[in-house]
Formats: C-alpha cells, sequence, structure tokens
C-alpha cells in the first residue's frame, strides 16, 4: 500500500503530554492532538531508498529505524456466516524525530521512557451489511514497550493492546486483534504467496529525484479467519487480508498534490496494485507504476504507461469534510497476457476517516469486468493538498 501520504499524518509536530524525545517522566496515557505542517528540509542522517535492497524475510517484518518513516499496512474483506459484509483497514506507522546517530549522541539521559520513535495506529471497520463505518486512532512513543515492531524472537507490531503477533517463527500465520470499544477485530491471517516486491526488487520510485522512493512489500492474499464485533454484536468472519509495509525517507517529489491507490484481489487468485500520483498541474506522475501477481505467487511490474485509471463519473461528497470524491473507477490495464478491464465500486459511500491530521477516504471496493473479486481503495489530496507534507 501506499501510505507514506497518510503518514504525513505522523510526519507532523505531535503535541503530546509527556510525549517529547527529552521527556522522562509519564505514564504514557496522554491526549494527543495533531498538527501537520511542511516538514524540515534537513534529513541528513536519515537513510535513504536509492539502491536495491538485500531483503531478507521475516527480519524485514520488523521496524528499520535508520529510516525517517515506516508503515505496516492491513486490509481485508470479510463476510459473515449468514452473508454480511465487513472491511477493515488496521495500519500502524513509525516516524524518527531524529536520526539514529543522533539519537545515540543524545542517550545520556537514559530511561525507559525515552524514544525517538512515534507511533500511530489506524483502526476502521467498514459494516456493509449495517451501513456505518467505524474508525479510530491512536498515539504512542516507542518506549516502555508501549508500541514498537520487532522479530525478536517473534515478528510482533503494536502499539498498546492493538497488535499483529506472529504464530510461528516464519510468520506464516499471524493473529491481528484491535479494539476500539464501540468495534473490533479478532482476525487469523494465514500466509500463501511470497512476498511481492514492489517497484523494481522492491525500490518503488515516487518521483524523477534520486531517493524520493520506498522499500516496499506486498503479501497480496492472506486467507483471514476470526471475529468482528459491533457494540455488543459479534460476527464470525472469513474473507482475504493484505498486506503493505514500506519504509522511506522523503518519498513524494514537491509537486504531489494527492494518490489513488488500489490493492485488488481477483477471484481468479490474482492480485492487484496500481495508483497514480495526481500532480499540482493536473498531470500523473510517470514514476510510480503497479505490479501484478499471479496465482502461482510470481510477479510482473506494471509501468505506469501500462493502465489507466479512470473516475466513472460518479462521485460522494463528504458530510464530514465537504470534499468530492470519485464514487466508482474504471480500470484498464496491458500486462503481458491479456488485457484486464476493471470496474471498482465502493461498498459502502461513507468510509471516510476524518478528525485527525488528513481527512482520507480509504474503503472497500468491489471488482467486476473481465475479473471479478473484492479490493481496497485509498484517497488522498480530496480535502488537503499533499503537497510538502512530508
Amino acid at each position: 500500500m501506499w501510505r507514506w501520504g497518510v503518514l504525513g499524518i505522523i510526519g507532523l509536530v505531535i503535541v503530546i503530554g509527556g510525549f517529547s524525545l527529552l521527556d522522562t517522566s509519564g505514564n504514557g496515557a496522554a491526549s494527543a492532538s495533531a498538527v501537520l505542517p511542511a516538514p524540515a528540509a534537513d534529513i541528513s542522517g536519515f537513510d535513504r531508498a536509492v539502491e536495491p535492497w538485500a531483503w531478507q524475510f521475516p527480519a524485514d517484518y520488523a521496524a528499520h529505524d535508520g529510516f525517517q518513516t515506516e508503515w505496516w499496512y492491513y486490509t481485508g474483506n470479510l463476510v459473515s456466516d449468514d452473508g454480511r459484509r465487513f472491511g477493515f483497514q488496521f495500519t500502524v506507522f513509525r516516524r524518527a524525530i531524529t536520526p539514529p546517530d543522533a539519537s545515540a549522541a543524545d542517550a545520556s539521559a537514559d530511561s525507559e521512557w525515552r524514544s525517538n520513535q512515534l507511533y500511530m495506529a489506524h483502526f476502521a471497520v467498514s459494516d456493509i451489511g449495517g451501513g456505518q463505518f467505524y474508525h479510530s486512532e491512536r498515539f504512542s512513543r516507542g518506549g516502555a514497550g508501549l508500541a514498537g515492531a520487532t522479530c525478536e524472537p517473534v515478528c510482533r507490531v503494536w502499539l498498546q493492546d492493538w497488535e499483529v503477533l506472529a504464530q510461528d517463527a516464519d510468520s506464516l500465520i499471524t493473529r491481528l486483534s484491535a479494539d476500539a470499544g464501540d468495534f473490533a477485530l479478532n482476525l487469523t491471517l494465514e500466509q500463501v504467496k511470497p512476498p511481492a516486491l514492489q517497484g523494481v526488487d522492491g525500490l518503488s520510485a515516487k518521483s524523477e529525484e534520486e531517493g524520493n522512493a520506498s522499500y516496499y512489500y506486498s503479501l497480496t492474499r492472506l486467507p483471514s479467519e476470526g471475529t468482528v464485533r459491533i457494540g455488543d454484536e459479534t460476527f464470525t468472519v472469513t474473507g482475504n487480508s493484505w498486506k503493505d509495509h514500506e519504509f522511506s525517507t522523503s518519498a513524494l517529489g514537491a509537486n504531489a498534490l494527492g494518490w489513488d491507490w488500489f490493492g485488488l484481489q481477483l477471484d481468479d487468485n490474482r492480485e492487484l496494485m496500481v495508483g497514480q500520483i495526481r500532480l499540482t498541474d493536473g498531470g500523473r506522475d510517470p514514476y510510480f507504476g503497479g505490479l501484478l501477481v499471479n496465482a502461482d505467487g510470481t510477479t510482473e511490474y506494471l509501468p505506469a504507461e501500462s493502465f489507466t485509471i479512470t473516475p466513472s463519473g460518479e462521485t460522494w461528497i463528504s458530510p464530514h469534510t465537504g470534499a468530492e470524491y470519485p464514487a466508482g473507477w474504471e480500470i484498464a490495464i496491458q500486462p503481458q497476457g491479456e488485457p484486464i478491464t476493471l470496474t471498482l465500486t465502493p461498498l459502502l459511500a461513507d468510509q471516510e476517516l476524518n478528525g485527525g491530521g488528513i481527512a482520507y477516504w480509504e474503503g472497500a471496493v468491489q471488482i467486476t469486468g473481465s475479473a471479478t473479486g473484492y479490493g481496497y481503495a485509498e484517497l488522498t489530496g480530496y480535502v488537503d493538498a499533499m503537497t510538502g507534507r512530508f
């Protein structure tokens, strides 16, 4: 997935009681407000995504603290025993306040609460049958065990009691659990395909400038089973989930307005990631492509010129922010084999996350056309431009 825009929410100045790098008091329970200014221009000291990465799994499921920003992103489409459909999003974001060398040099004031890592989590459930969308967010520091991402002894990504926890040494089975009070999710996910490396061997360019890129892999089909709770009603569900994991420093170009991203799971056991970075001049950045994952797990890179993403003409106006979003898309792809033509329709109109640093639409979609299935769409830059956000 393409979370570096929403990661602007942590590429922020966060004002949290007892949450600063230097604070060594407090218990981690804090109210928070987030402001998203233009980022500091000086990114020296952080690693950049420039050359191919020497991938090692499951070790690379953990955090990469040398990079400024990172996220672990899960979405899925689920159905209950009686046919009620749900979508979900669960994402943990990491943002470094200072480069690793600077943090090490300032380690004299040792405390378990001290950390140069900020974490944020977004959790949302689309109750398609009930016609409701639920979302919540949390913030934390990376110290005192409050949040983190490690693979020692097994892989775990967490923010307080929201977590993804591997059930085996290779992370082939994981448990995802989050409870936001009014709604909750508890799933077991099974990895059935190897990690799909996005871009060129996992180096995913976002603009022509060197270093404006991320290291990016996906687990595009994770058969899932468990429960969804809405209020006091619990549903047993099955379906498929999708995981994206990216880490980078300064990913977007200066003229990026926003983006449309799609993670699509086809009923023929193929998956597609396609997206477009919309530019301030009305154009599309030609450097960001897509990926086709075949049924056997092999992949085909899709350069930007090999596919088009066209809004269907239907729109939805948010009652929360006033933003007008596309409410359907026609996607045409020319891979090495047969052409693929898809129509995407949101399963619920209102799937907008709002009230945080950036408002964006992220929700479950149905796929028809030359292939069928379900997927997820993410739309940013329709409320506020992403230009200069990070």
